[in-house]
């Protein structure tokens, strides 16, 4: 049988298994497609969740990746509140939860990552939230507003989007780090600072280098959290955004090789099976830039992937490889992403940080490996270039605002 009328099972009906199913229609493949989602809903940007979806400026219809009838005028079979439990390599076959089977020639796994929960005393208790679908900004929105007090464990880019959004919708806010800084993971101390500065002067309170031993509860309702030094901070709802996990359990149970997410090739392909691709946010994947293997969380890495995938599948030349990039908008701030700060030995301010428009770039000798920009597209889209190009950079000209961008470039 030739790929293009090849069963095609997606498992994970997210943005990489959603743009997947799409592609592979608009790559010309004939055969049947089955989309499982575990939502009970069609595909849909997560991004907006902590913004505009909590401030009521967005819905599950604006949302869509596309809208419902597309997946029947495409034969695409979508199955919603589908979940998977179990997977056959041997029969070719996934496991639902109702106990159906489905079976395929190809598979896809989509199944992305969950949040992580903290084991700690209370973590049952109502008005304890995470922030990963629709039905969880849904209960955010109903659980802060004037008068309300949210509780923010967690000072990474989701923590501080759900606190910026928290302020908008008029909560107090406050928000409990275990580093000693904000963005300690993912970020220096440049951009940490001027985050926490623009944060403090929209009213959101900091408790950095403390970590929640336990939640307080009245009548099964969250109440507040207590620190490790043993002072409680009363709130009317918590969000827990200490990272995620990859979704594997299904991947692994079946045998293939997982490195906190499936292990994939170029093509996205599994590394033990052929026949099964993981994209998106339970990939383990090559990143050539640098040489290493990574797990990405982002949506630029599920729409790449989804294209390698359906390329492979559909015998198509593998799409050019890009550079990783992702933002966050936070007030009036947007902070695009490129690349990572892996093997740095120097960092380049370019810009003030004081007037809320610059750029961090962060070096390997002469190589750019990541630029941070606030505000400043030109730094963005160049560094991007300068990162995927691997082109050595003046240091000097990079530092001076007044050498335009594409001067550094060239």
């Amino acid at each position: 049988m030739s790929s293009a009328s090849a069963h095609v099972v997606i498992v994970g009906a997210g943005h990489a298994g959603g743009t997947v199913a799409a592609l592979l229609r608009q790559y010309g493949h004939e055969g049947p497609i089955t989309l499982l989602g575990e939502e009970p809903i069609p595909p849909y940007q997560r991004p907006p969740l902590s913004k505009a979806w909590l401030k009521g400026e967005a819905d599950a219809d604006s949302l869509a990746l596309k809208p419902l009838e597309f997946y029947t005028e495409n034969n695409i079979d979508f199955r919603p509140n589908a979940v998977a439990t179990k997977l056959d390599r041997g029969a070719k076959t996934v496991t639902l939860a109702d106990g159906s089977t489905v079976s395929y020639d190809i598979l896809i796994l989509a199944t992305g990552a969950r949040a992580i929960s903290l084991p700690i005393e209370g973590k049952d208790l109502a008005g304890i939230l995470f922030l990963r679908t629709a039905a969880d900004a849904e209960a955010l929105k109903a659980a802060v507003g004037p008068g309300k007090t949210l509780a923010v464990v967690g000072g990474g880019y989701i923590g501080l989007e759900v606190a910026a959004s928290g302020r908008a919708l008029g909560a107090e806010v406050v928000v409990i780090e275990r580093e000693q800084r904000l963005l300690a993971r993912v970020a220096c101390e440049a951009l940490s600072s001027f985050f926490q500065d623009r944060h403090v002067s929209h009213g959101v309170r900091f408790e950095l280098g403390a970590t929640v031993t336990g939640y307080l509860g009245r009548d099964g309702h969250v109440v507040g959290v207590r620190l490790d030094d043993g002072r409680e901070i009363a709130c009317d709802a918590v969000v827990v955004g200490v990272g995620a996990h990859p979704n594997e359990e299904l991947a692994k149970d079946a045998g293939l090789e997982c490195a906190r997410g499936v292990v994939v090739d170029l093509d996205a392909r599994s590394v033990t099976d052929p026949s099964i691709f993981a994209i998106g946010d339970v990939a383990h994947r090559p990143m050539p830039i640098y040489d290493r293997m990574f797990r990405m969380e982002s949506v630029p890495n599920a729409l790449e992937q989804a294209k390698q995938a359906a390329s492979a599948i559909m015998g198509r030349p593998r799409p050019p490889g890009e550079c990783p990039w992702q933002w966050s908008d936070q007030y009036d701030l947007k902070l695009q992403i490129a690349g990572y700060a892996f093997d740095v030995d120097e960092i380049v301010v370019r810009g003030e940080p004081a007037s809320g428009k610059f750029a961090v770039f962060h070096l390997k000798g002469d190589q750019v490996q990541a630029v941070e920009a606030i505000n400043s597209p030109p730094e963005f889209m160049m560094g991007k270039m300068l990162i995927l190009n691997r082109k050595p950079v003046n240091k000097a000209k990079l530092a001076d605002p007044s050498v335009s961008m594409k001067e550094v470039a060239a």
